[in-house]
């Protein structure tokens, strides 16, 4: 269980000189086990420097990040303990594989864990099942591989070190529409079975209205919308203001209403979209 508490999270890059900058200011948010959270804005919202707080990577100039009621910041044990609880999957991960096979790629987080060699094949072999890496690619070389089997390896990579909160950070950036698909499904698929927090940091609408649990939106720093994809999408003029696109379906719903259909709730999603026209159509006959 891994319950993110975040509490008048600050930082500053740069404090105290003239390129002084605040990228993100007095974010409270508190993350519950197993929630699926889509995390979203414009570049530099301020998303990205939140996520490197979770594990540590960043420190706060003010405020708090605790991992079930433990600051990660009170001392290096901490930071430590803290890393193996939240593991970070970073934009075009396949860019950090660097050792000679896929296994042994896989395996670098276990290792470094010092857990026995038995564990090791254990948590390598489960990682790479849960991806869909197939154990005949253990040998080969990591650059062999496809882009999408490079991102997946990757992933196996961090999951491998069974981490309570997994945090991905655009996970589908430069993925063909087959390799995207993949890549989520691993995603679901993974906090299906395993139960985790996961994070999906994302410039996709439609990916993250039809995966996500709960939607977190950041605007110069601060927190603008914190809710269920329905609760966020209802607010689609105030979405694009600032610099987001919404969900096609969204788009298409929007363009309805100026020509005067009445379309009664959020549509955020293909399936909602259908069966509201339908429903209209029913009303027609």
């Amino acid at each position: 269980m891994s319950e993110i508490r975040v509490s008048g999270l600050t930082h500053i890059y740069s404090a105290d000189t003239p390129f002084e900058k605040i990228a993100i200011e007095d974010v409270n948010i508190t993350v519950p086990h197993g929630q699926l959270v889509g995390l979203i804005g414009h570049t530099g919202s301020g998303k990205s420097t939140f996520i490197q707080h979770l594990n540590g990577l960043l420190k706060p100039s003010q405020g708090t990040v605790e991992i079930d009621g433990s600051d990660i910041n009170a001392s290096k044990i901490a930071t430590k303990e803290a890393r193996s609880k939240v593991g970070l999957v970073f934009q075009y991960p396949e860019y950090q594989l660097f050792e000679e096979t896929v296994y042994n790629d896989i395996a670098f987080g276990p290792k470094n864990m010092k857990l026995s060699d038995e564990e090791i094949d254990e948590r390598v072999k489960e990682a790479a099942e849960l991806v869909g890496v197939s154990e005949t690619l253990f040998e080969n070389s990591p650059l062999e591989l496809s882009g999408g089997q490079k991102r997946r390896v990757a992933i196996a990579g961090v999951i491998a070190m069974r981490p309570g909160v997994l945090i991905l950070d655009e996970p589908t950036a430069g993925l063909d529409p087959s390799g995207c698909e993949q890549i989520l499904k691993t995603i679901v698929d993974y906090r299906n079975r395993t139960g985790s927090t996961v994070i999906i940091v994302s410039h996709s609408m439609d990916d993250v209205a039809r995966l996500a649990d709960r939607l977190i939106v950041f605007n110069k720093g601060h927190v603008r919308f914190d809710g269920t994809p329905e609760e966020v999408f209802s607010n689609p003029e105030e979405l694009k203001e600032i610099g987001l696109n919404v969900p096609v379906p969204t788009e298409i719903a929007m363009a309805l209403k100026k020509r005067g259909v009445v379309i009664p709730r959020a549509i955020y999603t293909t399936e909602q979209l259908l069966s509201a026209l339908l429903e209209l159509g029913k009303e027609g006959e």
